[in-house]
């Protein structure tokens, strides 16, 4: 199926994504989840930070057991194939899990997935089940060391030997359950151009350099996978050769919506722990939740967490919609490239602010490495670097977005069955900013790829105005609750003045005559809307509910 649109549609296909409309066995998952972080992982955490690898597969086994590792993989390889939507909501769970829930997300993503959509059935039958129930760890080879946001850069060679094996050298940096790993796929250079291979732990010349002293995250694994006169057999190429980009890129896909799921996780666990502070704490004989500044922060904490959970979950819909086929997978995939990249932009970012703000709320005692938050904090700052860059995502956004409507400006027309003026405005104000954009007098698509600053602010507009839809469309399937209905509100006016600064900026730069544009662009705001006020009654609610409930 060819996609028609970039902006979330309402129709039948889209009815009940959110969490708000998980049915009786999603609930248990997603309980079975949070008990398992809490219960499992949690109190693990300390041996995990001191490199208890043991520990780590246990952990992995147990998730094994629990059927939390095979959400994506078919029944066929022992998995449970249950979908985007699914895999999502236990790596959401798993976001609780710190440095654990990054090794799973490794494990579950870019550890698993290729062989489902690019390998043999042999290669399937040998690594699916082992990956699905945790008596392997799985990790992923693709970074080197002056090979970064430039991943198809890479130097290591795959070598082709007289009985058909490859000789495979080379370092791949950062490698994510470097030391726990039993298989690893790893991209090199071979005459036909970019491949993946399958190597795994215990072939001669592969060996693992010691762990790297990170920031954060300290628990999960990370190391240089060394890679010297690897004899790697034929049969252990997956996909086609020269054609290892293809899968690199579209598993990255997937792997930005997962990271963003978890990154939901994190920022749930982050916002309940700040909130509960400010109900223990007292300053001035009052606890701090009283203080009308401290709840506008949780009100702020909270929005940003219904935007960006919203998104993930709606993607995830939109693409368990689809027919994920090995034939269909490269035409499929790259049509979401959008979607997932704005969407880890979006949940990275979310996580930031909200462990930001709850070190705040926290005071001194935030800085201390005794308190969680601290760890929140650290383990929070990767994922803006994770899985591409924001910036490097910004650019697919802004790329994908533009080369869309260069081929067909009716996808961003207005829905009127939605019905919400707000967002059709902005968008029918957008329109006109990439009319203007894409004229060839303006700037060309190939001068466009040096105006970087334009892309994040045409990217940044996308991401407001994708997830600004989602949560319209959310609200409309819900039961129209009036804590939904405040941040909701709240979001649509956040978003149209963000939109609209970042409209104003575009135009000043590519419009001859920019007052032309900017007067409807200025019309975008309701300075009436009572902010203070939505944001009270968020508060009210969250702090009611002593946790982000929804």
């Amino acid at each position: 199926m060819t996609r028609t649109y970039i902006f979330p549609q309402m129709n039948d296909t889209t009815k009940k994504f959110a969490p708000d409309h998980f049915n009786d066995e999603e609930k248990l998952i997603e309980q079975t989840v949070e008990q398992f972080a809490a219960e499992r992982v949690y109190p693990s955490l300390e041996k995990l930070e001191s490199y208890d690898y043991a520990t780590a597969r246990q952990l992995f086994e147990e998730a094994g057991e629990l059927g939390l590792l095979g959400a994506d993989v078919p029944e066929d390889y022992d998995g449970m194939e249950m979908g985007k939507k699914i895999s999502g909501l236990v790596a959401e769970g798993l976001g609780h899990g710190s440095s654990f829930g990054v090794s799973f997300n490794i494990h579950t993503g870019v550890g698993t997935l290729p062989y489902m959509y690019f390998g043999t059935p042999e290669q399937k039958k040998k690594c699916l089940p082992k990956l699905a129930s945790g008596e392997w760890v799985g990790a992923y080879a693709l970074t080197e060391p002056n090979a970064g946001s430039d991943a198809l850069a890479a130097k290591a060679t795959a070598k082709l030997n007289d009985d058909g094996s490859y000789r495979l050298n080379g370092e791949k940096q950062w490698i994510t359950n470097a030391h726990l790993a039993n298989v690893y796929v790893v991209f090199a250079k071979t005459e036909e151009g970019m491949t993946a291979f399958i190597v795994e732990r215990d072939m001669p010349g592969v060996s693992v350099g010691p762990e790297e002293q990170k920031m954060g995250i300290k628990g999960s694994s990370t190391a240089t996978l060394i890679l010297e006169d690897v004899n790697v057999p034929e049969e252990n190429i997956l996909g086609e050769r020269g054609k290892g980009h293809y899968i690199a890129l579209n598993i990255l896909n997937l792997a930005r919506l997962k990271l963003a799921f978890s990154n939901i996780g994190s920022g749930k666990q982050a916002f309940n722990t700040a909130l509960q502070y400010t109900q223990e704490r007292k300053q001035f004989n009052r606890e701090l939740s009283q203080f009308s500044m401290l709840r506008e922060k949780l009100a702020m904490m909270a929005a940003s967490i219904y935007r960006a959970e919203t998104g993930v979950y709606y993607t995830a819909r939109l693409i368990d919609e689809e027919d994920l086929s090995e034939e269909n997978i490269l035409k499929v995939l790259p049509q979401y490239a959008a979607d997932c990249a704005l969407n880890k932009v979006a949940a990275s970012e979310m996580l930031d602010y909200v462990v930001d703000e709850g070190v705040q709320m926290h005071g001194g005692y935030g800085y201390m490495e005794e308190y969680d938050i601290e760890r929140m904090y650290r383990d929070a700052r990767i994922n803006r670097i994770f899985e591409g860059t924001n910036e490097i995502n910004r650019l697919t956004v802004a790329r994908s977005i533009t080369k869309l409507f260069a081929k067909d400006a009716s996808v961003f027309e207005a829905d009127d069955a939605l019905g919400n003026e707000q967002y059709n405005k902005a968008l029918a104000a957008f329109n006109k900013v990439m009319q203007t954009l894409t004229s060839e007098e303006v700037i060309s698509l190939k001068e466009f790829e040096n105006e970087q600053e334009l892309m994040r602010l045409i990217s940044d507009t996308v991401m407001d105005l994708y997830l600004m839809k989602a949560v319209l469309i959310r609200v409309e399937e819900s039961k129209k609750r009036d804590i939904e209905q405040a941040l909701v509100a709240y979001i649509t006016h956040d978003s149209s003045r963000k939109i609209q600064a970042n409209l104003l900026e575009i135009t000043a730069r590519i419009a001859k005559d920019p007052a032309a544009l900017q007067g409807e662009i200025r019309d975008l705001t309701v300075d009436s809307v009572d902010l203070i006020g939505l944001k009270r009654q968020i508060a009210d609610y969250m702090i009611e509910k002593g946790s982000y409930s929804l």
